[in-house]
């Protein structure tokens, strides 16, 4: 059984950094966008 990594567009990835640039908490950003913050963070 392997575990499927969920692959995140440039687009999306892109859309969180700014949202974070902006002044957005990284809590409210990761989770409207449906991911961790660690995933945020790597």
């Amino acid at each position: 059984m392997t575990i499927q990594r969920k692959r995140y567009t440039e687009v999306q990835i892109t859309f969180a950094l700014r949202q974070a640039e902006s002044g957005n908490s990284v809590g409210e950003i990761v989770q409207k966008m449906g991911f961790s913050e660690a995933t945020f963070y790597h």
